[in-house]
């Protein structure tokens, strides 16, 4: 795999130094941490990614590795590890599943089903894991606590990228000629409840990622989609600058701008894309790295640090808009979509 150019933006030499700049900071365990030290399973999954993406086969391996290692007798990982000792017990039910992006993001890109292979059992035991903590009405527990209790909210953000997550779930049990069908079943109530009843839901919404993620998880499509975003494009979006994390603070974000871009990416919307993308790279560090955000009515980096997952998804978007494989990923054509109820149906 090689990185493409994007004019105007970042040039592929770019892209492979900040990818280099992910490999730098993982753990001998396999581990891609967090510029604090700890790793946890969605962002560690994220990085991974790009680092297919970069061509970087071996470190990209190593970190699979640790997410067999890892993984617990019921599917579970928990939030927080230090290498492989776990340093908060509690279970995020979205960083579970997204290791089956993960995964079927490797097949897209490499061919090998080698990695699959290996990773199947892991994958099917993480969505079961997870859909055992579903809730009738369609939405996911948003964790378990060390004790083993769920905690009975629900988040849009994590219920959204569960849905992508099980459709590539779904997908590479059509490629192992192994039939998931509960897995259709519950896809179709988990979009359901994203799209249709976001009163399941606690309410995050001065968080940007509550805004565009039911779209970049696929959810939420078409007219409804664009309309979602447009509705809130000005409280979030600062011209220049990128996108904020909350509506209510000076802050923007290269993680949650660089979702924006690929999520703009998935409903073809191109142009915003490509102008969101190139606006943010006052994040970018001579050695490819990013900082994580940015106080813009300061000037000031915060917090100071420059964080992996913010490089990953600065990568992904980039591929995505260069046409590469990571469009198809998001704009999830092919993904099988489950059993999708009608609109107007009532669940439970």
């Amino acid at each position: 795999m090689e990185l493409r150019d994007l004019p105007g933006v970042l040039t592929a030499a770019q892209l492979d130094q900040t990818v280099a700049a992910i490999a730098s900071v993982q753990h001998s365990s396999g581990a891609l941490p967090w510029p604090d030290g700890h790793t946890d399973p969605w962002d560690h999954v994220e990085c991974a990614m790009a680092l297919v993406l970069g061509g970087r086969m071996e470190e990209a391996r190593a970190a699979y590795a640790w997410m067999r290692r890892t993984q617990e007798a019921d599917g579970a990982w928990r939030m927080k590890y230090d290498g492989e000792r776990v340093l908060d017990a509690s279970v995020d039910t979205n960083q579970c599943a997204y290791v089956a992006v993960g995964v079927w993001q490797w097949w897209t890109v490499t061919g090998d089903r080698s990695l699959v292979d290996q990773m199947w059992p892991h994958v099917r035991r993480a969505l079961d894991f997870v859909l055992d903590l579903q809730h009738p009405d369609g939405q996911l527990h948003w964790s378990r606590s060390p004790e083993g209790v769920p905690d009975p909210d629900s988040l849009v953000t994590g219920s959204s990228s569960a849905y992508q997550a099980l459709r590539c779930g779904l997908a590479l049990a059509d490629l192992l000629d192994e039939p998931q069908p509960e897995w259709e079943l519950a896809a179709g109530r988990l979009q359901h409840a994203v799209a249709h009843h976001p009163e399941v839901f606690l309410d995050k919404s001065r968080f940007s990622m509550d805004w565009y993620y039911p779209v970049l998880g696929g959810a939420v499509r078409g007219e409804a989609a664009r309309r979602m975003l447009d509705e809130r494009w000005e409280e979030f979006v600062v011209p220049g600058v990128g996108a904020r994390c909350v509506a209510d603070r000076p802050w923007v974000t290269g993680a949650e701008t660089a979702e924006l871009v690929l999520t703009l990416a998935a409903l073809g919307d191109r142009d915003r894309a490509l102008q969101l993308l190139r606006e943010v790279q006052h994040l970018r560090e001579e050695d490819g790295s990013y900082w994580t955000g940015l106080v813009f009515d300061e000037g000031v980096r915060w917090p100071v640090e420059r964080s992996s997952w913010t490089a990953a998804a600065v990568v992904l978007a980039a591929d995505a808009l260069a046409g590469g494989p990571t469009l198809a990923l998001f704009a999830a054509d092919d993904l099988p979509t489950g059993v999708l109820l009608p609109e107007d149906i009532c669940v439970t």
